[in-house]
């Protein structure tokens, strides 16, 4: 089994890449919103109640996946670098996953500041990420995030074997899928 870990900034693709790995690998995609946009229907992602409640969902459903028959699955995450919580919660999924004999691989994307802006109102991501739909107010949170959190690694920080770091400003989602299936499904 295989969990394979897509991080980066907000709309650099991780959705997008994800669904395109997912058709590649047979591997299940759990994109970070699936648990964020069901919550949001009864509490807002921000609050206490909103956060607990997503923690709980994503938390069942790794635990189950880990103990499942399945290949493996992908998630996609905003990783906090400056944000010791995040840490700690990437390394609790990554222990769940690897105390159940799973690999655990890291796909990092990162992309240029305009691409992304110009990403964030995609028909892809306004499609699968109903909170976004919103386009006021999802610039300006992307912007926010901008401002708040480190959302990119710095060289040598991910101290991981199984890790690839992939610039999509300039590559189709599926190009992306393609390197992570052939760094870490050889």
């Amino acid at each position: 089994m295989k969990l394979v870990l897509i991080f980066g900034p907000g709309a650099v693709g991780k959705m997008t890449v994800g669904q395109e790995l997912a058709k590649i690998t047979g591997l299940k995609l759990f994109h970070n919103h699936m648990t964020i946009d069901l919550v949001s229907n009864f509490f807002n992602y921000g609050t206490p109640e909103g956060k607990r409640l997503v923690g709980l969902f994503r938390k069942e459903i790794f635990e189950a996946v880990a103990k499942s028959d399945l290949d493996g699955i992908i998630f996609t995450y905003m990783w906090a670098f400056d944000a010791q919580d995040d840490w700690d919660y990437v390394d609790s999924i990554c222990l769940l996953f690897e105390s159940h004999g799973a690999e655990v691989c890291f796909a990092e994307l990162e992309a240029d500041f305009e691409e992304r802006h110009k990403r964030n109102s995609s028909p892809n991501r306004l499609a699968h990420k109903p909170t976004k739909r919103n386009l006021e107010l999802s610039e300006k949170l992307f912007m926010n995030e901008e401002d708040k959190w480190r959302l990119n690694s710095l060289p040598g920080e991910i101290a991981r074997e199984k890790y690839i770091r992939i610039d999509t400003t300039n590559l189709k989602p599926h190009e992306a899928a393609r390197l992570i299936k052939d760094t870490f499904f050889l």
